[in-house]
């Protein structure tokens, strides 16, 4: 995605009344119509965007009922033993491998001024958009239009990110009718939504722009930064498997695993209800954990959610997403070893 020169003109709003005509207009009185002014009017009045422009722009977002569909549909709602082999794939593992190498030196760097693992890094790139191969097919203002003022289940929440995204476009320099990402309104190579575009994106080789399509740069520090903003530990473990020997009742599990993400539980607690971190336990018995299962097909994974899992789980709030994160990090670190890179 190009990012070009953006200010709400005259000469924007002259190329938008052009277009309008070809357009179906929707009745005055329609609902959503009078929510998307009453949006302008709100924006206009905190951020200084001229109303009359914004609505012109906002009237151009075509409402998509693919939008609705797709995330009705989250692939997160798969059970782990169909969820996981979206991303534990041979070319997604080897290209991972492949953007290390050829980014090896910034990697390095980011690494040593974040504290988070290269090959974590590289597993987000990887596990969002394959590297930037597929960064989103959806114009993002028909993507939060939509999901603004078309999906009342969560129309407070895009209401508020494109409000972000109208204050990015401005900031960053970013045409708003040409921006494309998912479904959800996420951009880039790492898939940030609006409100973590400004919040945690940066500007690492400091040319006076966040730019998370283009700039990979921007892209790897700004991930690292998501991380390190969230509470990233460095040097410390993120999960690992237990064995559960014969005779523990996993119903009994069960209160411990819907305990949620956050670790909560301490580690004493779960070896005394007979779980068994493979390898040996994982830090102090008073270290907190969470307990997490997983759908593994003909039987349940068990493994500890430590607190830098947990952090995972805030750029996609799923122990599915983490963990799958988490194992293409090894297998992308292990193919880079092998390759002896």
């Amino acid at each position: 995605m190009k990012i070009l020169p953006y200010l709400f003109s005259s000469a924007l709003l002259l190329s938008i009344t052009a277009c309008a005509g070809t357009q179906p207009q929707r009745p005055a009185q329609d609902a959503r119509g009078q929510a998307m002014r009453g949006f302008a009017t709100e924006m206009a009045r905190k951020h200084g965007f001229q109303q009359a422009e914004l609505e012109q722009l906002l009237g151009q977002a075509r409402f998509r009922d693919d939008i609705i569909q797709a995330i009705s549909r989250p692939a997160e709602a798969k059970p782990w033993y169909q969820y996981r082999p979206i991303f534990l794939k041979p070319d997604r593992i080897q290209g991972g491998a492949e953007f290390w190498r050829e980014h090896s030196p910034l990697l390095r760097q980011v690494e040593a001024q974040y504290g988070v693992p290269a090959q974590i890094i590289v597993a987000i790139i990887g596990v969002e958009t394959r590297y930037g191969r597929h960064t989103g097919r959806y114009p993002v203002l028909d993507s939060l239009t939509t999901l603004a003022f078309g999906y009342p289940t969560r129309g407070r929440f895009f209401r508020s990110e494109l409000e972000q995204f109208l204050l990015l476009s401005r900031e960053e320099r970013i045409d708003p009718r040409q921006a494309k990402g998912s479904y959800a309104g996420a951009m880039g190579k790492p898939q940030f939504i609006a409100s973590s575009y400004r919040r945690y994106a940066v500007d690492q080789d400091q040319d006076g722009r966040r730019d998370l399509w283009n700039d990979d740069a921007d892209v790897i520090a700004s991930v690292a930064n998501y991380f390190k903003v969230h509470g990233w530990r460095p040097g410390e473990a993120i999960t690992q498997p237990l064995e559960l020997p014969d005779g523990v009742d996993e119903q009994g599990l069960e209160p411990l695993v819907e305990a949620g993400m956050k670790p909560s539980i301490p580690l004493s607690r779960l070896l005394a209800d007979g779980l068994r971190p493979h390898g040996g336990p994982t830090g102090d018995p008073d270290t907190l954990a969470s307990l997490i299962k997983l759908d593994a097909g003909d039987h349940n994974e068990y493994w500890l959610g430590l607190h830098n899992f947990y952090v995972i789980t805030r750029y996609n709030h799923s122990n599915l997403y983490a963990m799958a994160a988490y194992q293409l990090s090894q297998e992308i670190l292990a193919a880079r070893d092998m390759a002896g890179d």
